[in-house]
């Protein structure tokens, strides 16, 4: 049982989502006002964040980058009416795992909780030229150096071990990132996203992501 905080003002989307939740054998913990969800998201222990965007008190994506600022292998979901481009960047920029726009399927999200929930869980541990990623605790060492990562962090960095070539755009898009249609989605949040990841690893003194220019990116292993 995993336990799911939802943070969504309108009552009858969140009590919704958490039956919805509960169905599927989950324990939810639904909050309509953002500041009282950025207390609990903070102060307890939650395996998931379902967050709106459009909050009273403080607004989702505050949430997302704090709640990612303390406990950075947390994962979580933006779901939310904003779905313009712009938004999901803005989403992922503030540390958001995966966006759900509104409307949405039942299937669709529940899907993506579930593989969200699947990979936070991940056991296996991987060498990467030279350095051990842990997908359990979602850090990399490499000699006495450790570096926190986010889930999605971890996803990328799976990924491209796997996938052993050069990955392009729109494959880390629809297997990575969950989109179906890619040609729907701009790119610049890979772009984005590996910028901040190459950044956030530079401390372990070793190079793991090259640039492939005009192509996509390869893991250095």
């Amino acid at each position: 049982m995993s336990r799911i905080l939802v943070v969504e003002d309108e009552a009858a989307i969140r009590r919704g989502l958490c039956d919805l939740l509960a169905f599927h054998g989950h324990e939810p913990v639904g909050v309509e006002r953002g500041d009282e969800g950025l207390e609990m998201a903070l102060c307890e222990d939650f395996d998931l964040l379902l967050l709106d965007v459009m909050l009273p008190g403080v607004d989702g994506l505050t949430i997302c980058r704090e709640a990612r600022a303390r406990h950075p292998g947390r994962a979580i979901l933006m779901l939310t009416a904003r779905g313009r481009e712009e938004d999901v960047l803005e989403g992922f920029s503030a540390g958001c795992d995966d966006y759900v726009a509104k409307p949405f399927s039942v299937a669709q999200l529940m899907a993506r909780v579930s593989a969200l929930l699947r990979r936070s869980t991940a056991s296996t541990a991987l060498v990467i030229n030279g350095c051990e990623l842990d997908e359990a605790d979602l850090r990399i060492r490499h000699g006495e150096v450790t570096v926190d990562l986010t889930l999605r962090d971890v996803e990328v960095l799976v990924f491209l071990h796997r996938h052993g070539g050069v990955a392009r755009r729109p494959e880390l898009l629809r297997e990575v990132w969950g989109y179906e249609r890619v040609d729907a989605v701009e790119t610049r949040c890979i772009d984005m996203h590996l910028s901040k990841l190459r950044k956030k690893l530079a401390p372990l003194g070793v190079e793991l992501i090259e640039t492939v220019r005009g192509a996509g990116y390869r893991l250095l292993k």
